[in-house]
């Protein structure tokens, strides 16, 4: 039997209500040449008993958490379509969403990634991520996050897909290689679109496919170990990917960054985060492939770099929401509160 074009990855850690939601998201799409592989790293959820029962989906279990990169990874290598789409567990796309992806790579044979419009699971009037931005500095961020989706409507090209929701090209990866396992989770997709642009891969946003996000529920918004990881994966990345040429202002601006969160937020976390990355730089100057991307933004003061990272309203922020649970909206939920609604179906907060 032929394999779809489309294989979906979702990575999953002790998720299991919001990954039924999003497994419930993906059934109701209008495209529907795909399969997907579920990729339990490590639940004590009853995630892996509840799945078994699906014999729709492809299951690769993990016995501990190997983190979101190395999950995807098992995923792209379990299969064999010209389209891997990563899906995080606390996304719930639209319906037309995978169909607006694949029409949008298959177009034209340069595009190596195409990006989601991700929208906040409960303000979708509010943008979460239109793609990957960067500037000079190497400091990433999630473009228009905290904007009026009316502002985001316009196809265009983007440094990199935000890796929560995104459909990559199987040529492009077999050219600059996969996730770098070694960072865990955050900044992979960033460190990826890096080698992607500098391979001459270009980037798209379709704002049509629109997916809903819970945003960090894994972890929380403002978890230590959230902030500590992408403190040390910005290091790696730079050391990867930036031309020598550009460090004096890279390591300037983080020098600012820093100085602010230590001052203004007392937050050492970012500090450990950067101290790890350098301890642990050796590996990755073995592996540059240094390369200044087309797509970037400009620069704004230092003092204000901090800021692009919470540019939207706190309550969007919310991460207490960790367990989800699904209704048709004919009754009421077992202790639960509406979280959103979608064409036909509730999701409501269960009570955890």
């Amino acid at each position: 039997m032929r394999e779809p074009p489309v294989t979906v990855i979702i990575p999953t850690w002790n998720g299991k209500e919001r990954l039924l939601c999003c497994l419930e998201a993906l059934s109701r799409q209008t495209y529907r040449h795909f399969q997907t592989i579920v990729v339990i790293n490590g639940c004590k959820d009853g995630t892996k008993e509840t799945l078994k029962e699906k014999r729709e989906l492809q299951l690769i279990i993990n016995s501990y958490n190997r983190g979101f990169a190395a999950a995807i990874n098992q995923g792209i290598r379990a299969s064999n379509s010209p389209y891997i789409c990563t899906l995080n567990d606390d996304i719930f796309p639209d319906p037309e969403w995978l169909e607006m992806l694949v029409d949008a790579i298959e177009r034209e044979p340069d595009v190596g990634a195409c990006s989601s419009l991700m929208v906040f699971a409960h303000q979708p009037d509010t943008v979460q991520s239109a793609g990957i931005a960067m500037d000079r500095a190497a400091i990433a961020w999630d473009r228009l996050r905290g904007k009026p989706v009316t502002v985001a409507r316009q196809p265009c090209e983007v440094f990199g897909a935000s890796a929560g929701a995104a459909l990559y090209r199987r040529t492009m990866l077999g050219q600059i290689g996969l996730f770098d396992e070694r960072f865990f989770a955050y900044l992979e997709d960033v460190d990826l679109a890096w080698r992607a642009q500098s391979s001459g891969w270009r980037c798209l946003y379709v704002p049509d496919a629109v997916a809903r996000h819970l945003v960090s529920a894994s972890l929380g918004e403002e978890s230590p170990t959230k902030k500590r990881l992408k403190a040390r994966n910005k290091i790696w990345t730079v050391v990867k990917n930036a031309p020598l040429s550009d460090f004096p202002l890279i390591l300037l601006y983080d020098l600012m960054a820093i100085l602010y969160i230590l001052v203004k937020e007392k937050d050492r976390n970012p500090l450990r985060g950067r101290l790890e990355g350098i301890r642990g730089v050796r590996p990755f100057l073995k592996d540059r492939h240094p390369g200044r991307p087309r797509i970037v933004e400009p620069l704004v003061a230092p003092w204000q770099v901090p800021q692009r990272w919470k540019d939207y309203p706190s309550r969007l922020a919310r991460s207490d929401a960790t367990y989800y649970s699904q209704q048709d909206g004919k009754g009421k939920s077992a202790g639960g509160t509406v979280l959103f609604t979608t064409k036909d179906t509730k999701y409501t907060k269960g009570s955890g």
